[in-house]
């Protein structure tokens, strides 16, 4: 069953966090969700490829790369590495690349916007701490859920309907 980010909304209200509205989508998967693992690095992709070489186990890899818009940070070789690993998506704070082979390939993914100049591989960044952006802040092991409607983060695995208490 795939979770809907305005069901979940309606559900969950007092307990998630919601992405300000910055992202497009560019994954062939358009509904992603899974528990956050992060990496923050500022034009340089090699601990986002690190990452994905992994087995996902139908995580979603958070990039903080600042925003920025000078460097493709995810491209399609990188996203194919994600699908056959088994991760569920990725949300890049920052720009990709080959976005017409991604939007083929089985995996969510939601960028500020493309570019086609490629990062650069120095291996600087962090893995695996809080990073904030979008008015969200996105702790590993909490979860996101994503869909063409937006992004919702919340501490705790979500179902629907919601448990009675």
């Amino acid at each position: 069953m795939k979770l809907k980010t305005a069901d979940l909304s309606d559900a969950y209200n007092d307990i998630l966090q919601y992405a300000e509205p910055i992202f497009r989508d560019y994954g062939g998967r358009k509904t992603f969700g899974g528990r956050i693992t992060t990496v923050k690095c500022h034009e340089d992709n090699v601990l986002v490829k690190t990452a994905l070489s992994e087995p996902g186990d139908s995580r979603v890899l958070v990039v903080d790369a600042g925003g920025s818009l000078r460097r493709g940070m995810l491209g399609d070789n990188l996203a194919e590495m994600a699908s056959k690993n088994g991760w569920s998506g990725i949300i890049m704070y920052g720009c990709i690349r080959d976005s017409e082979d991604i939007a083929k390939i089985d995996v969510g993914v939601k960028a500020l916007g493309t570019m086609p100049l490629k990062s650069i591989k120095k291996g600087q960044g962090d893995r695996d701490i809080i990073v904030k952006f979008a008015g969200a802040t996105f702790r590993p092991g909490d979860y996101l859920y994503a869909d063409v409607d937006g992004i919702v983060v919340s501490p705790k695995e979500l179902c629907l309907p919601p448990p009675k208490l």
